[in-house]
């Protein structure tokens, strides 16, 4: 079945970096776009970055980490990537990988991230 396993949360000063990895399993990986999203406490889920699964595809990003965050993937490894750089307060919570396949959205149970003084 379709697994996804997050990591690399943690807890890292205003202005620092964290990078998150999604490692997956149970589909073809190199065929789907993957997806990162962030939920903050009492909020809902919010999307922060897509990267299709072609190669020349541009990445999407909401507003609010453009320029700061930066999502990858690893098709040989089955592995997407979110590296956070210029972390700030609002960026704190879970972070979920997510792939939609079939029109079923799959998720992982999500990394913490708390960004603290």
């Amino acid at each position: 079945q379709v697994q996804l396993v997050e990591s690399g949360g943690g807890v890292v000063q205003p202005g620092g970096s964290l990078r998150l990895s999604c490692t997956t399993s149970g589909f073809d990986f190199s065929m789907f776009g993957m997806s990162w999203y962030h939920q903050a406490q009492g909020n809902d889920r919010e999307l922060v970055a897509f990267l299709s699964w072609g190669p020349n595809s541009p990445p999407h990003y909401a507003d609010s980490v453009k320029g700061r965050f930066t999502i990858s993937r690893l098709n040989a490894e089955k592995t997407v990537y979110l590296q956070m750089n210029n972390l700030k307060r609002e960026d704190t919570g879970v972070y979920y990988c997510n792939v939609r396949i079939g029109g079923e959205d799959y998720w992982g149970k999500g990394t913490p991230v708390t960004v603290t003084s």
